[in-house]
C-alpha cells in the first residue's frame, strides 16, 4: 500500500492513524467476490454406533450458549483406534445445523512431532477457505492469526481439529465469532486448553459389549445368525477390545469375504490374539489392532500385502495410484486395484476421491511388518523409488506454472520442452496444492535416508508452489534441508548457491532482512567459488532487492551496479537498469532517475518486453511524482495503463490507477481514479481496497477540503520505497515480475 508520507506499506495490515483531514482505519481483510462458506469438515462414517452419553453432555453444554455466548471448545481424548475422529465428525455432522458460519477442518497429524501441522500452515488454508485471494494472504504466522481472528469474530463456525500434538498448535487456530464451536481430538490431555480457553475434556471409553457386537454386525452387512453365531460376534467383538478400528478391521473382513462365518472369525481373531499375548516373533505383545490386522493381512495377496507394507514406511498424508505404483514397482492401473483392496479390508481410507491415507496405528504395524519381511535394503529401495516419482511429478508441474525461469536440477532435462497452455499451468498448481504435504514429506524423507541429490532437487521443484502460493513455514524447513544437502553434492557445485537463494527469498517475504542478506550472501560467495556467474549476479541483485526493501537505497543501487558486471543476459541487463533507476528515485536523484529508467524503457522496447516496458513506465510516473511533475506523471501514467490494459495483469491495472490518483489536478478526477482502483482491488481480494475506499470517501464529504490535502501531500508522496520483491530469475507470476 502506497504511504502518503513517501513509502510503500508491506503485507495486508496497516496501522490506523491520520493523515491531514483523513483518518484511516486499520485494513482489514478483503473477501473474493462471491465466496461461498467454508465446508471442509468430511462427512462422518455411515457405521457409527454409540457415544450417546458424549453427545448428550455436548448437547447441553451448548444449550448453556444464552448465558455465555463465548466460543466453545471441547477436547475428545482416548487411547489410538478409540474413535476420536470418527466421534468428532459423527457429532459435527449432527450440530453443523447450528452454525450458519461454515465448517473448518485440519488433521493437524500430531501422532508424531516431526509431522505435526505448523499452526501457520493450517492458516493459510483456513484464510483461503474463508475468502482470502491467496496473493494476500499473510506470510508472518501472527499476522495470519491477527486476520483469521478478525474474519471468524462475527461468524458461528464449527470446527474440527483433528489428531492435536500440542496446546501451542490449537490456540491459533481457534476461531472467535460468539457461539462457535471446536471439536478437538488428541491422544493427549491438552490440559492446558482448559485454563487458556475454559476447554471441556471428554475421554472416549471403549465401546461396551453390545454396542461393539452391534458396530461389527452393521460393518459386515449380515445379521449374526442362529446357532450361537450371536456369540461369536459378541466374542470377536471382546477381543478387539471394544476398539472401533480393531472391530472395523474385523468387520470389514467379513463384509468382504462373503463366504467367512463367525464362528471363523472368532477362532481368527482369538488365534492371533492369543500370539499376541505370548509375543510375536519380535518378541513384543500387540495390541487388539494387530491382532485384527492379522486376520486381514493373511487375506491378502502378495502385491497387496507388499503395498500395505510399504506404503507404512514413512508418514505420508496420501497415497495415491500413481505414487503406490512407484512404491511397489507395478503399473498404475494395478496399484489403483491394490489400494481399493486395502480399503476394502479397512487397511485404509479412501478419504477424497483416488486418495488413501493409514491410520497412524495401522501405519506403525505396516512398517513393523516391512522390517520383518522386507528388510532395510528393499525398503529403503521402494521409498527411493517413491522420492524419484515425486521429483519427477513435481518438476514437471513446476516447469509447467513457471515456463521460463532457470534451474539447475538433472530432473528437468528429461521434461519436454513445448510451452504449456494456461489450462496446463492451472492443473499444475491444483496439483501441487494437492501434493504439498507429501512433498514436504518427500523432502524430509530423502535427507532422513542420505540421498542429498533428491533432497535439493525435490526443493528447487517445489519454488513454483512456494512463490505462488506461501506456506513459508514449509518452505523455510525444507530448503533448510536443501541447503545442507547441497553443500554435500560436488557433481552440481551451483546448487548451493541456487538453495540459499531460494531459501533468501522465503526470509525476504517474512520480512527478516537480516537472515535474508545473509542467505544472499551465502548464494553469492558459493557461486562465486564455483564460477556461476549467473547465480552470482542473481544473488547481488537479490541482496539490492533487499536493501530496496529496508530503505537503503544507496547499497541498494550498488549491489545493481555490480549485479551488472555479472549479468550476461539482455533481459537482467534491462531489468537491473530498472531497478536502479527506482533506488536512485528513493534517493531522492529525480533527474538521474528519470534518465537511468529512460534507458530502461529503451531496453526494453529493444527485446521487447510489453509487460516490463509498461512496469517502467509505471516506475516514470512515480519518479515524476516524487519530483513534483504532476502533468508529466499523469501522462506517463496513462501511457503505462494502456499498456498494462493489453497484458492482463490485473494487480498492476489496479496499482496504476492508486497512482493515478495522487497524480490526479481535481477531487473528482482524483475521487474516479481511486474509485477504478477499488473495484479492481476488490474483485482481487485486495486489503488494500479498505484504505483507498476510506480516502475516497473523505473526498466525497467534503471536495475543498480533500483537494487541499491532496495538493499538500503530492509534493512529498513520490518517493516511494519499493514494491513487495520477486525472485530475480523468475519471470510469473506477470504481476509482480521485477528482476531477472
Amino acid at each position: 500500500m502506497r504511504n502518503e508520507v513517501g513509502g510503500t506499506v508491506h503485507g495486508p495490515v496497516v496501522q490506523a492513524g491520520r493523515i491531514g483531514t483523513l483518518t484511516m482505519e486499520a485494513v482489514v481483510p478483503v473477501i473474493l467476490p462471491g465466496t461461498k462458506k467454508p465446508g471442509l469438515i468430511p462427512a462422518p462414517t455411515r457405521h457409527f454406533t454409540d457415544r450417546r452419553a458424549e453427545l448428550d453432555r455436548l448437547t447441553a453444554l451448548l444449550e448453556g450458549e444464552a448465558e455465555n455466548p463465548a466460543p466453545r471448545v471441547v477436547v475428545l481424548t482416548g487411547t489410538g483406534g478409540i474413535g476420536k475422529s470418527a466421534t468428532a465428525l459423527h457429532f459435527a455432522a449432527r450440530l453443523r445445523g447450528r452454525f450458519d458460519g461454515g465448517q473448518l477442518h485440519a488433521d493437524l497429524r500430531g501422532d508424531a512431532t516431526a509431522t505435526a501441522a505448523a499452526p501457520s500452515t493450517v492458516l493459510v488454508r483456513f484464510l483461503r477457505a474463508l475468502g482470502v485471494a491467496p496473493q494476500y494472504v499473510p506470510a508472518e504466522e501472527q499476522e495470519q492469526i491477527d486476520w483469521f481472528r478478525t474474519l471468524t469474530a462475527d461468524r458461528r463456525l464449527l470446527t474440527v481439529l483433528d489428531n492435536a500434538h500440542s496446546v501451542a498448535q490449537v490456540l491459533p487456530l481457534l476461531p472467535t465469532g460468539p457461539g462457535s464451536l471446536t471439536l478437538v481430538t488428541s491422544r493427549r490431555r491438552l490440559s492446558g486448553l482448559s485454563g487458556a480457553v475454559g476447554a471441556h475434556h471428554m475421554a472416549l471409553p471403549p465401546l461396551g459389549p453390545a454396542d461393539a457386537a452391534l458396530l461389527l454386525t452393521r460393518l459386515a452387512g449380515r445379521e449374526p445368525g442362529p446357532a450361537g453365531s450371536g456369540a461369536g460376534a459378541e466374542s470377536v467383538a471382546r477381543h478387539c477390545g471394544g476398539l472401533p478400528l480393531a472391530l472395523c478391521v474385523a468387520g470389514e473382513r467379513l463384509a468382504v469375504r462373503t463366504h467367512l462365518t463367525w464362528e471363523q472369525l472368532e477362532r481368527d481373531v482369538a488365534s492371533a490374539a492369543a500370539h499376541d499375548r505370548t509375543g510375536g516373533p519380535d518378541g513384543e505383545a500387540h495390541d487388539p489392532v494387530t491382532a485384527a490386522v492379522d486376520t486381514s493381512y493373511r487375506d491378502l495377496g502378495p502385491d497387496a500385502a507388499r503395498l500395505y507394507r510399504l506404503g507404512g514406511l514413512r508418514r505420508w498424508p496420501a497415497l495415491t495410484a500413481p505414487a503406490a505404483a512407484a512404491l511397489v514397482g507395478l503399473p498404475e492401473a494395478r496399484a489403483a486395484e491394490l489400494l481399493e483392496e486395502l480399503a476394502s479390508l479397512h487397511l485404509v481410507e479412501e478419504y477424497a476421491p483416488d486418495r488413501y491415507r493409514y491410520h497412524d496405528l495401522l501405519r506403525e504395524d505396516a512398517a513393523r511388518r516391512a522390517g520383518q519381511e522386507d528388510g532395510p535394503g528393499r525398503s529403503a529401495a521402494a521409498v527411493g523409488r517413491l522420492l524419484r516419482h515425486h521429483l519427477a511429478a513435481a518438476a514437471a508441474a513446476d516447469r509447467c506454472v513457471i515456463p521460463d525461469r532457470w534451474r539447475l536440477g538433472p530432473a528437468y532435462a528429461r521434461l519436454p520442452q513445448e510451452r504449456p497452455s494456461k489450462d496446463e499451468a492451472e492443473k499444475a498448481t491444483e496439483w501441487l496444492l494437492a501434493e504439498r504435504e507429501n512433498l514436504v514429506e518427500a523432502v524430509r524423507a530423502a535427507d532422513e535416508y542420505g540421498l542429498d541429490d533428491l533432497t535439493w532437487q525435490l526443493c528447487e521443484a517445489l519454488w513454483s508452489l512456494f512463490l505462488r502460493q506461501g506456506f513459508h513455514q514449509d518452505w523455510l524447513s525444507t530448503h533448510r534441508l536443501g541447503v545442507r544437502a547441497a553443500a554435500a553434492c560436488p557433481d552440481i557445485p551451483e546448487a548451493e548457491g541456487r538453495m540459499h537463494a531460494q531459501l533468501g527469498f522465503a526470509l525476504l517475504r517474512l520480512g527478516r532482512h537480516e537472515e535474508a542478506e545473509a542467505a544472499f550472501r551465502s548464494a553469492a560467495e558459493a557461486d562465486r567459488r564455483c564460477g556461476h556467474r549467473r547465480g552470482e549476479a542473481t544473488a547481488v541483485e537479490s541482496l539490492g532487492l533487499v536493501r530496496l526493501a529496508q530503505g537503503r537505497f544507496t547499497d541498494a543501487a550498488d549491489s545493481f551496479r555490480a549485479a551488472q558486471d555479472l549479468a550476461e543476459d539482455p533481459r537482467a541487463q534491462a531489468l537491473l537498469v530498472h531497478h536502479l533507476g527506482r533506488a536512485l528515485s528513493g534517493q531522492g536523484r529525480h533527474a538521474d532517475a528519470a534518465d537511468t529508467l529512460e534507458r530502461a524503457r529503451s531496453l526494453m522496447v529493444g527485446l521487447p518486453d510489453p509487460y516490463n516496458e509498461a512496469r517502467v513506465l509505471t516506475s516514470l510516473g512515480e519518479a515524476a511524482l516524487a519530483a513534483g511533475d504532476r502533468e508529466r506523471a499523469a501522462a506517463l501514467l496513462t501511457e503505462a495503463a494502456e499498456r498494462m490494459a493489453s497484458q492482463e495483469v490485473p494487480v498492476q491495472e489496479a496499482d496504476i490507477a492508486a497512482l493515478r490518483a495522487k497524480a490526479a489536478a481535481t477531487p473528482a478526477e482524483r475521487r474516479g481514479f481511486l474509485t477504478e482502483a477499488i473495484e479492481r482491488y476488490e474483485r482481487l481480494g485486495s486489503p488494500e481496497a479498505a484504505a483507498l475506499r476510506a480516502e475516497r470517501d473523505a473526498i466525497g464529504q467534503d471536495a475543498a477540503e480533500g483537494q487541499g490535502a491532496a495538493e499538500g501531500q503530492d509534493a512529498v508522496e513520490g518517493q516511494d520505497l519499493p514494491e513487495q520483491q520477486d525472485p530475480p530469475e523468475d519471470q510469473d507470476p506477470p504481476e509482480q515480475q521485477d528482476a531477472t
